[in-house]
């Protein structure tokens, strides 16, 4: 298949972004279908520009560069919206070729066949709605979230886009909010050789001097952007609570610092936290740590959760994360059964930290949960629905011949 992929970023860093990589590399190589790939930037995933690739190179990722919009959020977005259509009829005009489906992770276009929703905005709105803020920053944000919900309500609702939830937690959400009673659930994979206790091993120790560790510590990670979702100000007064206890807390991701590390120290835990950028290899970060912390407050999977389950780490996950569906309290993880509740938290950190029969219990027990997800399962069925969508759209071209 010719298959037309709408991304702004495609990397190994990010959650979304990562599961593109993985969709994309599978359905080139093992299906030989030709990728083209309309993004901003790709890091870390084997492309051709489109001007060197062939109209029929088989199995290529040809990579459409989309130029990226200046300004604030809500300018960058709609930049994006219209610059990415433009590139896609350039390049349909420049070779009298289209492709066959369009698959898009979220809300990248208005006329996408298949669409992968990693997060429900609706959701996310309402949970911003919830907090009384002022300012510019606010207003903007306000606005974004708006137009984000007016696109979801447009294209969602549309019969003829074929939607997919990475969770039966997502597809309740498209029912909920746009009456999607059709949604077919594709949870995201792992790879097992990528991500395994053996190599998290042979990088342990070289992971931890370099983030400062010593043997002693028990380090907490939590991996993600907006951390007020992701529950850190929760985590941080769960790691307040067991000050007894020599808990370090690794935050890997990208958000406004200041108003964390201002709650640290308020909290007297200050020289426990430590902040650091994404990478493109996230092993390192689970193989300094003990056990992810993912208190989140709305999470459509968690990828971070399924992807430490595969390296041996145990994980305490909130029931609001879409992974959690999959996962049994006290056998392979530990839920938690209020995201918001410190106390809560600081039992299952401290349950972790000074039981390691029951570590190592859920670590075994997770990595067996971990092993029923793959990205070829995720790319597999994927490829038929796309292959279901472009049948059909072939079928609705012939009727108005």
């Amino acid at each position: 298949m010719r298959i037309t992929v709408i991304s702004p970023f495609v990397d190994r860093q990010h959650g979304t972004e990562r599961a593109v990589a993985d969709l994309i590399e599978r359905l080139s190589i093992r299906y030989q279908d030709q990728i083209e790939l309309y993004a901003q930037r790709v890091t870390d995933v084997r492309t051709d520009s489109s001007s060197q690739a062939s109209k029929n190179d088989r199995g290529a990722i040809r990579w459409h560069r989309v130029n990226s919009f200046p300004g604030p959020h809500l300018f960058q977005f709609l930049g994006w919206l219209i610059l990415n259509r433009s590139a896609r009829k350039r390049s349909e005009n420049a070779t009298s070729q289209k492709s066959e489906a369009i698959f898009s992770a979220g809300i990248n276009a208005l006329d996408a066949d298949v669409i992968l929703v990693h997060v429900v905005f609706h959701r996310v709105a309402e949970l911003q709605s919830s907090r009384v803020t002022f300012g510019l920053r606010a207003w903007h944000r306000r606005l974004y979230y708006s137009l984000l919900c007016s696109l979801e309500r447009r294209i969602y609702r549309n019969p003829a886009v074929t939607l997919v939830a990475v969770s039966p937690h997502t597809a309740q959400q498209l029912a909920h909010y746009f009456d999607r009673q059709d949604v077919t659930v594709v949870p995201n994979g792992v790879d097992a050789q990528h991500f395994s206790p053996a190599l998290i091993a042979s990088i342990r120790e070289r992971s931890r001097r370099d983030l400062n560790y010593s043997p002693n510590d028990f380090v907490a990670l939590l991996i993600g952007n907006d951390w007020r979702n992701k529950g850190l100000s929760t985590l941080l007064a769960a790691v307040s609570q067991c000050h007894d206890l020599p808990i370090r807390l690794l935050v890997v991701g990208q958000d406004d610092q200041e108003k964390f590390r201002s709650l640290a120290r308020e909290l007297l835990i200050a020289d426990r936290v430590q902040f650091v950028s994404p990478t493109s290899d996230v092993r390192t970060f689970y193989a300094a740590a003990d056990v992810l912390a993912a208190p989140s407050l709305e999470d459509s999977f968690n990828l971070p959760v399924l992807e430490a389950m595969s390296c041996g780490l145990p994980v305490i996950v909130s029931p609001h994360a879409g992974i959690s569906h999959w996962l049994a309290h006290d056998r392979d993880s530990l839920l938690l059964k209020d995201p918001e509740n410190s106390a809560e938290l600081a039992g299952a950190l401290r349950l972790m930290a000074t039981d390691s029969a029951k570590r190592k219990a859920i670590s075994a027990n997770a990595l067996q949960t971990a092993a029923k997800f793959s990205w070829d399962a995720h790319a597999r069925e994927l490829r038929k629905l796309l292959v279901s969508a472009a049948e059909r759209k072939a079928r609705y071209k012939k009727t108005q011949a």
